[in-house]
């Protein structure tokens, strides 16, 4: 069976500052470090000054969010075409909508499977409460679907990948990804293992997959919205706000099983779901030669 349909092979850029020759590997990580900067600088600015000056709301929070998720896609696709000479494929506008559906029906089913595991052993007590606004979800979503996939995957992914191969590339974006998580409210170690594995290379291997940053994004986002909206759950530690249900472990299992006060993104059946799911669409982009074709 053949996955080349399923996208495009990943484009890690051979030109300006990425042309073959003496030192590309310490060029790629310079660029990838002005580029990550760049990138977080470009959301994280204009979203400070619109929260200062507009109205306190749920609603603009979400049009805030957005409004930053442009502007820092459009300052990467910039650098991309000026520092890389080429339009960056990995955000190419025809795959988006697609892209973004599929990875946000992943998303959702992929923690929904994780709470369904957790209520059929008793490990969690979960209650639906009814209706609740869901803006901040919503806006939390877009930022750490946005901004979280294009530093930790179109950013640091490909230029590691540039510079050393992909299962160096995979590694680090996988440990940079779940340290990142460290200094969350309520983290311990094993939560970041539990992020690195379940979710750094599952993650990646979807970009690795389709070569579009899309599907990344859009799993990203439902998982952080299902576990905090849906559920009612810690996500990463933090409270995501109002929700329609409310999901607490159960007194006397261990919290590597349920995860504990991080969340159940912290848990063995969490790992159990996104390292399988990892496993596979790593198996597909392998598979579909994404590891040898490269542009």
């Amino acid at each position: 069976m053949s996955f080349e349909r399923w996208g495009v092979p990943v484009a890690l850029g051979d030109r300006r500052v990425l042309h073959p020759g003496m030192l590309r590997w310490l060029r790629a990580l310079g660029w990838m470090v002005l580029v990550g900067f760049l990138c977080v600088l470009s959301f994280g600015a204009p979203y400070s000054i619109l929260d200062h000056f507009l109205p306190d709301t749920g609603a603009i929070d979400v049009a805030s969010n957005l409004v930053c998720a442009v502007i820092a896609l459009g300052v990467y696709t910039g650098l991309v075409w000026f520092g890389e000479a080429r339009a960056p494929a990995e955000l190419a506008l025809k795959a988006a909508l697609p892209g973004l559906f599929w990875g946000l029906v992943i998303g959702v089913l992929m923690f929904a499977s994780v709470m369904g595991i957790m209520a059929v052993f008793g490990f969690y007590d979960i209650v639906f409460t009814g209706p609740a606004p869901a803006w901040k979800a919503i806006g939390g979503s877009i930022e750490s679907g946005v901004l979280e996939e294009l530093l930790l995957r179109a950013v640091i992914l490909r230029l590691v990948w540039r510079a050393f191969g992909p299962w160096v590339a995979f590694a680090a974006s996988a440990v940079l990804f779940g340290g990142g998580h460290l200094g969350n409210p309520n983290a311990t170690v094993f939560a970041a293992v539990c992020i690195a594995v379940e979710a750094g290379i599952m993650l990646a291997a979807f970009y690795a997959l389709t070569g579009r940053l899309w599907v990344s994004i859009g799993v990203h986002a439902a998982w952080n919205f299902t576990q905090g909206y849906v559920f009612g759950a810690a996500v990463s530690g933090s409270d995501f706000g109002p929700a329609i249900a409310h999901s607490t472990a159960r007194p006397g299992f261990a919290d590597w099983l349920t995860g504990g006060e991080f969340g159940p993104e912290a848990s063995l059946p969490a790992l159990f779901i996104g390292t399988l799911v990892g496993v596979v669409v790593l198996w597909m982009a392998w598979k579909a030669g994404r590891f040898s074709k490269l542009t």
